[in-house]
């Protein structure tokens, strides 16, 4: 039995990095993690415990024993806490501009990186390959994948694509409005992983201008070229 065949992908806000990773996961007929709805499935879940997000022991404890589920369909990718589907619920703007709190706790990152790995067994088992995307999969989560890439675009058309995606259009107040969120986050992130410049043997795609098609056509063929060489 082969190996499962395994890519990271790394990238700020508004890079493409989830809608491609879909889309390469669905190219292979293999399995998708988001490792990003993990530490929003975590804020979720302190908020709705009553964990204050500011006491790190009590979140990296809870992020321990938080009961997540992960779908690896890449076509209808969803989360569960418990016995509730919360695949919605993470991407309001409430956990958007608190997920950074959570995501820059050492315990918190210690305890879902080890979780992150062992879902990437399971899925490249069950599947065969599996396509995992988020901010240091590339560097410490998944340093052996088979092709690591890091997506990423200017600030200015990560901003615009973040808009369009939240307020579905992009005019300079819905533009400000989402600038908190995308910029913010990424600084605060980037206090504990690196997502802004590639690792040694990581592949850098600039989707600044490309369309999605075009970027998916991208990632495919540095995929494929890996695979055909193997």
């Amino acid at each position: 039995m082969s190996a499962p065949f395994v890519v990271a992908v790394d990238g700020p806000s508004g890079s493409g990095k989830s809608s491609v990773s879909r889309a390469v996961a669905a190219h292979l007929g293999g399995g998708y993690l988001d490792t990003g709805a993990m530490y929003r499935a975590l804020t979720w879940w302190c908020l709705e415990s009553g964990v204050d997000l500011t006491d790190l022991d009590a979140v990296a404890a809870a992020a321990r024993d938080l009961p997540l589920a992960m779908s690896a369909d890449p076509a209808e990718p969803g989360v569960l806490v418990g016995d509730e589907d919360v695949t919605e619920a993470i991407r309001t703007s409430q956990i958007s501009a608190q997920v950074s709190a959570v995501a820059t706790n050492p315990g918190v990152r210690v305890a879902l990186q080890e979780q992150q790995r062992d879902l990437i067994t399971v899925i490249g088992d069950e599947q065969g390959s599996v396509v995992a995307e988020g901010r240091d999969v590339t560097t410490v989560v998944a340093p052996d994948a088979d092709v690591r890439l890091l997506l990423t675009a200017s600030e200015e058309a990560r901003l615009r694509r973040r808009t369009v995606e939240l307020h579905g259009g992009a005019d300079e107040q819905t533009l400000e409005a989402t600038r908190d969120e995308v910029v913010r986050r990424d600084r605060d992130d980037s206090t504990v992983s690196q997502f802004l410049v590639a690792a040694d043997g990581v592949l850098t795609l600039d989707t600044s201008e490309m369309t999605f098609e075009e970027s998916v056509a991208a990632a495919t063929a540095a995929v494929d070229a890996v695979r055909s060489a193997g």
